[in-house]
């Protein structure tokens, strides 16, 4: 049985071989493009939706930010200052939310300077992306950690809860930092810290006695009160800033994702291009022969 063998020039070969490399690299290309062009409608999705969030978080942080500015007025006018000897609380402030760049990194960084300073200090720990970053350097540090935040706007309640919480697990402290994202703009926030003092400390105010508030169950609601009013405070404002971070992330990734999309086009044209030429190629080399 006779068996025929078709004998294929080697140029011809050649230009076979490039074709099918550019079409795979083509197809390659497409399904990169589809892939990309997704990620980049979910990012524009996920920026919109941050810019709204944002505008609601502004307006929440403006009153959050009105009632704790008069608390601390209390201890600055009052002339409230830690001892030297205080056993001192950090809160940090953060959330369990991601996507927003390295907006959890800056409270976490200003955690361990404050402990590197003062190794005896405690700190409990608000969300899920500080605490692994803390734990990592200073975990026997950490007294308590609460997660379920950040997933809408901080409201007053919740910071009662926070600090009724700690009170009943015997937090005690003299002094407390609360370690927050300062909202500064829609583009921009740095760490910065709310003082809160205890009842035993605010007493040694030089200007205290003006308030007449000696009985120990107004003062220790004076603290109290005080206390969630400027943890709302950093909340309201980490939340914000949260906000403002996402929202440049997801713009920069789909600027980014952009720039990866005009890339493979042009990519895309040229391998086609190359492919067209080929087979035109093919078919001139073809009708000369005949």
């Amino acid at each position: 049985m006779l068996t025929a063998t078709r004998i294929v020039p080697t140029a011809t070969r050649g230009a076979l071989s490039i074709q099918t490399r550019n079409m795979a690299t083509l197809k390659e290309i497409q399904l990169r493009l589809k892939a990309i062009s997704n990620t980049a409608k979910i990012t524009k999705s996920m920026k919109m939706i941050a810019s709204t969030k944002l505008n609601r978080a502004q307006k929440n942080m403006n009153n959050a930010r009105a009632y704790g500015q008069t608390s601390i007025d209390i201890y600055k006018q009052s002339e409230v200052e830690s001892p030297a000897d205080a056993r001192q609380v950090i809160v940090t402030v953060s959330s369990d939310r991601g996507l927003c760049g390295g907006i959890h990194s800056s409270v976490s960084k200003a955690t361990k300077r404050i402990i590197a300073q003062q190794p005896e200090s405690t700190v409990v720990v608000l969300g899920d992306k500080a605490k692994p970053q803390i734990a990592r350097t200073n975990r026997d540090s950490i007294a308590m950690s609460f997660n379920q935040l950040g997933k809408s706007n901080p409201t007053f309640t919740e910071a009662c809860a926070i600090v009724d919480t700690m009170r009943a697990s015997e937090v005690d402290f003299d002094t407390a930092q609360i370690i927050y994202n300062k909202f500064t703009s829609a583009i921009a926030y740095e760490a910065d810290s709310i003082p809160v003092y205890s009842e035993e400390v605010i007493k040694t105010g030089a200007k205290f006695a003006e308030y007449e508030l000696e009985e120990d169950e107004v003062l220790q609601n004076l603290k109290e009160f005080t206390f969630a009013n400027a943890l709302y405070w950093g909340l309201a404002e980490g939340h914000a800033s949260e906000m403002s971070a996402k929202m440049t992330a997801m713009e920069n990734a789909t600027r980014n994702a952009s720039e990866v999309i005009d890339k493979l086009t042009l990519a895309y044209n040229r391998g086609r291009q190359a492919v067209i030429t080929n087979e035109l190629i093919d078919i001139v080399t073809g009708a000369s022969a005949l």
